[in-house]
């Protein structure tokens, strides 16, 4: 069996249990984890239905022929394809079975708002809870594309340790780490580099500068690669020339927070409780307050998928799941330090997937 069908019947046994007869997903991604056809419609409808009875049908513009699709039908999904300015929305509303539908939570209002309208009584609910749960557990496959992103993202994070040993502006070291994504074969970066001097670090999204690091300063490096189709992200903080003793305690303290963080990773344990046992940490510590997100992010096809490692989240920890631990501390007009790992949920406790050191590195120039 196909992988696309095997998540698909995965899913319609979800849908089963929760009483959906059908499913109406819109997220290109989602699209993408189901058929493996990806594209980016614009305005325009792109749309894949899956009930419980008939085989999925993919609805597209025609001027997005899916080139893999050799054949009406094939990997049992039917392609349903469409002019501009044809009432592509009566179709799908014929297509409905009866009961609840799910609604993909990106979809565009106004074409729900059409769905509506030919389908007064429609029962619609958030469809994409299930699609989120499916995509949160990663398969071989994945599991192999998110590793060998990681390993990749770990070799452009050792290249960039050396690069800084020439005294780069933010931006140098930005378009450096930009241009070694496209030298290895990425798609691209999964998402914007962060690359931040001193007090710039205090910024957990720091936008680039023209700024060149000074000594003393501490250096926070976020960056993550697109590749074959599948998101890396990790973060390093670095000092330049030297470190202040006061640095240096805010960064041991992070890094406890992240090292006992991965630590307490294991399928049953919830999410909440990863987040207290860094939280408590720094709390204890005195910085709690200077400690201004959760923890970490689920990630996948992209960067930030659906779930989160925070105090909010009480879900329980399963395998296959893969997410980051980033623990921070940022110090207004002096500093940012922030170290962030991607880990993967096994059986019986967890994998970290990026393997550059995480003791304090003193960056000498060149």
């Amino acid at each position: 069996m196909k992988l696309e069908t095997q998540r698909i019947s995965k899913l319609q046994t979800l849908m089963a249990k929760n009483n959906l007869s059908n499913l109406l997903i819109s997220d290109p991604k989602s699209i993408r984890y189901f058929t493996q056809y990806e594209t980016d419609p614009g305005e325009r409808l792109l749309l894949l239905h899956i009930s419980q009875n008939e085989p999925a049908r993919l609805y597209l513009n025609q001027l997005f022929p899916p080139a893999q699709f050799a054949k009406e039908d094939a990997n049992n999904i039917h392609i349903n394809t469409y002019r501009d300015g044809e009432p592509i929305i009566k179709q799908v509303a014929t297509s409905l079975e009866d009961g609840v539908t799910g609604i993909d939570k990106f979809w565009p209002s106004h074409f729900l708002l059409q769905l509506l309208e030919e389908q007064p009584h429609l029962h619609v609910v958030n469809g994409s809870i299930f699609v989120d749960d499916l995509r949160g557990i990663k398969d071989k496959d994945e599991i192999e594309r998110m590793k060998q992103a990681s390993h990749l993202n770990d070799q452009i994070m050792q290249e960039t340790i050396d690069f800084l040993q020439q005294g780069p502006t933010e931006v140098e070291a930005r378009n450096f780490i930009l241009q070694r994504y496209q030298e290895t074969g990425h798609q691209g970066p999964s998402f914007e580099p962060i690359v931040a001097y001193g007090a710039n670090g205090a910024d957990p999204h720091h936008t680039v500068s023209q700024q060149t690091p000074q000594a003393g300063d501490s250096i926070v490096v976020d960056i993550g690669g697109l590749y074959n189709g599948y998101a890396s992200d990790m973060t390093r903080t670095f000092f330049y020339q030297e470190a202040s003793q006061e640095s240096l305690q805010i960064y041991h303290l992070v890094q406890k927070a992240n090292e006992a963080a991965i630590q307490s990773i294991r399928p049953g344990v919830t999410f909440a409780e990863i987040d207290r046992i860094a939280r408590d940490i720094i709390s204890e510590a005195g910085y709690g307050e200077f400690f201004t997100h959760r923890l970490g992010h689920f990630i996948g096809q992209e960067a930030h998928e659906a779930g989160d490692v925070s105090e909010h989240n009480h879900r329980t920890v399963q395998a296959g799941q893969i997410f980051s631990i980033e623990p921070g501390i940022y110090l207004l007009g002096k500093l940012g330090v922030r170290i962030e790992d991607l880990v993967l949920v096994t059986e019986d406790g967890v994998e970290v997937l990026n393997h550059v050191s995480k003791e304090p590195i003193i960056i000498d120039p060149a």
